[in-house]
C-alpha cells in the first residue's frame, strides 16, 4: 500500500502571477493572489477545479443567499470543507487524488506523450517549450493529473484494451478527444474580479440556477474526489454525466501515476455538445438542432473579436442566439461593481487520421477585455454600438484590406490571395491595440463628447488599414504605383460609406 504523500492542500502546486506556486488553502485564503498563471488551459482547468471545491463547500440556495454569503463567507466554507476532507487530495496513497488505482494493467505512458503542447515521436520540434522533459516534480505531475480529466487530446495514446466496467462497449482503439476541448478547442469565458478568491465567489452558481439547466438533470453531484467510480460506466460515472461536478472535473480519462510516466486510458465518456451538453462557460447556439454553432478558440480570431458572441444574451434584438450560461447566469451579479473583465481562453486543435494535435496554426489563444458597471446603464445600447463598430472592422479587413491587397496583385497579374490574407492579419492586430478603448468609448451615453471620441477611433482605424496597404503593396515602379493608386483603400471606415 503505497503511503499518503504531498497534499495538494497544503503543497505548491498551482501556478499564480507573483507567487509562484501555491496550495489549494492558500488560494482561496490569500486576497492577494490577483491571477492563476500558466498557459490557458492550465488556467481553465485549474479555475473548474476552484468552482468545484467552492461549489462542494457551499452552493447558494439563491441570488439572496449568494449575496449574504460574501467572499468571506465562502473563504471561511472552503476552509472548514478542505479540512473535512483533507485525505480526498492526497497525490500518492490508497486514494490518489483524481486517479484509479484499478488501472495499473495500463500501458505506463510518458508524460510528453500526454501533454497537448509536448512533440514526440516523429513530430517536429518548433520551440523549447515543445521539448519533452524527463523529470517531472510532484507539482507538475498534480497539474497534468488535472488537465488530463477535461482537456486530454483524442487519440491512440490511451491504452482502451483496459475496460473497467464488465461489458462496456463504448471504447474503440483511439481515445475521444476531451470534454472540454472538442472537435476544433473550445474557447472558455468567465467573468473575472481583482482575486483569484473573489472571481471564483463571482462565478458560483446558485442552486435555482440548476432548475433551469436541463443538461444537468441531476444537479450539482458529488465532486469525484470524495466518491470516484468503479469503472466506466457504473451508477457514479453515469452520475456524473448528469451533473455540473461532472462537467468541471469530467474523468474523461483514467490515469495512474508512476515515478516516470503513468498508466493512462479513456475513462469516462460524456455526452457531446451535438447532444446539447456543453460546459457552461463554452459560448454555444442550439438555435438549430440539425447544427450545434460553437464559439471555437481560433488563434486567427482572437477572442475579443468575439465579445459580442459571449455577450448575445443583452442583445435586445433577439438576432444572436448563442448563450454562455457561465456570463449569463451571473451577469446580473455585476452591477454593484465598479469594474469587472471578461477573461477568455482556450486552444484550438486539429485532427489527423483520428489523432489529435496542436499543430500548424494551432495554438493557445487568451484575452481579458475590462468592463464597468456603466453597461448596466444601458446594456441594448453598449450591445449594440460595439455591434456596429465590430461590423464595421469585419467591413475593413475583409473589403477594404484583404479586397484592395488582392485588387492591387491582381492588377500585376500576380496571385495575391496569401498576401491579402496576412494583411488582413496584420489589420486585426493593430486593431486589438485599441479595441479594449473601443469597448470603453461603447460604454458611453450618446453625447457630443461619444461622437469625437468615435471619430478619434475611426481616424486610427483609418491610418491601420493605410499602414497596411502601403506595407504589403509597394509602389516604386511606375506599375507597382499605378495598381497602388488604383486600388488605394482610401477613407472609407464603414459599410455603405
Amino acid at each position: 500500500m503505497a503511503d499518503n504523500r504531498f497534499n495538494l492542500i497544503d503543497e505548491p502546486w498551482i501556478p499564480v502571477v507573483g507567487k509562484g506556486k501555491v496550495g489549494l488553502r492558500q488560494i482561496f485564503a490569500d486576497n492577494t493572489i490577483v491571477a492563476l498563471g500558466g498557459n490557458p488551459v492550465e488556467k481553465i482547468a485549474v479555475f473548474k477545479l476552484l468552482l468545484a471545491i467552492a461549489q462542494s463547500a457551499y452552493t447558494p440556495k439563491d441570488e439572496n443567499d449568494w449575496e449574504s454569503l460574501g467572499v468571506e463567507g465562502l473563504q471561511k466554507k472552503v476552509a472548514e470543507y478542505l479540512d473535512a476532507h483533507y485525505d480526498c487530495f492526497w497525490l500518492y496513497g490508497e486514494k490518489p487524488f483524481l486517479q484509479m488505482p484499478a488501472i495499473d494493467k495500463a500501458a505506463v505512458k510518458s508524460f510528453g506523450t500526454v501533454e497537448m503542447h509536448v512533440a514526440t515521436g516523429n513530430t517536429t520540434v518548433v520551440t523549447e517549450i515543445q521539448t519533452e522533459k524527463t523529470n517531472y516534480s510532484d507539482a507538475e505531475k498534480a497539474l497534468l493529473v488535472l488537465k488530463l480529466m477535461g482537456f486530454a487530446l483524442g487519440g491512440k495514446q490511451t491504452d482502451n484494451k483496459i475496460v473497467l466496467t464488465k461489458g462496456y462497449m463504448g471504447k474503440s482503439a483511439s481515445g475521444k478527444i476531451g470534454s472540454s476541448v472538442g472537435r476544433k478547442g473550445f474557447l472558455h469565458s468567465f467573468f473575472m474580479d481583482s482575486s483569484v478568491v473573489s472571481s471564483v465567489y463571482l462565478n458560483l452558481f446558485s442552486k435555482d440556477v440548476f432548475s433551469q439547466v436541463k443538461m444537468f438533470s441531476e444537479g450539482i453531484g458529488i465532486p469525484p474526489w470524495e466518491k470516484m467510480p468503479s469503472g466506466e460506466d457504473d451508477d457514479v460515472a453515469n452520475n456524473l454525466k448528469k451533473t455540473y461536478m461532472g462537467r468541471l472535473i469530467p474523468l474523461n480519462r483514467f490515469v495512474l501515476l508512476e515515478r516516470d510516466g503513468l498508466h493512462y486510458s479513456e475513462g469516462i465518456a460524456l455526452p457531446s455538445y451535438d447532444e446539447g451538453c456543453v460546459d457552461p462557460s463554452v459560448a454555444v447556439d442550439f438555435s438549430n438542432p440539425k447544427k450545434t454553432q460553437v464559439v471555437w478558440a481560433n488563434p486567427e480570431k482572437r477572442p475579443w473579436r468575439q465579445l459580442t458572441s459571449l455577450l448575445s444574451f443583452v442583445d435586445a434584438s433577439g438576432k444572436s442566439t448563442f448563450e454562455n450560461l457561465q456570463l449569463k447566469n451571473v451577469f446580473y451579479r455585476l452591477r454593484n461593481m465598479e469594474h469587472f473583465a471578461i477573461w477568455s481562453g482556450g486552444v484550438s486543435v486539429s485532427m489527423n487520421s483520428g489523432e489529435y494535435q496542436v499543430k500548424g496554426t494551432d495554438s493557445f489563444v487568451e484575452s481579458e477585455i475590462r468592463l464597468s458597471s456603466d453597461i448596466f446603464s444601458d446594456s441594448a445600447s453598449f450591445f449594440s454600438k460595439l455591434s456596429g463598430k465590430m461590423s464595421d472592422l469585419d467591413f475593413l479587413a475583409s473589403k477594404m484590406v484583404y479586397g484592395a491587397v488582392s485588387r492591387y496583385y491582381s492588377d500585376l497579374k500576380t496571385d495575391g490571395k496569401d498576401i491579402a490574407a496576412k494583411a488582413s492579419n496584420l489589420f486585426w492586430q493593430l486593431s486589438e491595440k485599441e479595441f479594449q478603448y473601443i469597448v470603453d468609448v461603447c460604454l458611453e451615453p450618446d453625447t457630443d463628447l461619444y461622437k469625437e471620441k468615435i471619430s478619434k477611433i475611426d481616424a486610427c482605424i483609418r491610418h491601420f488599414v493605410e499602414q497596411v496597404y502601403n506595407q504589403y503593396c509597394p509602389n516604386q515602379s511606375a506599375r507597382q504605383l499605378e495598381a497602388w493608386a488604383k486600388n488605394f483603400p482610401g477613407k472609407v471606415l464603414k459599410r455603405g460609406a
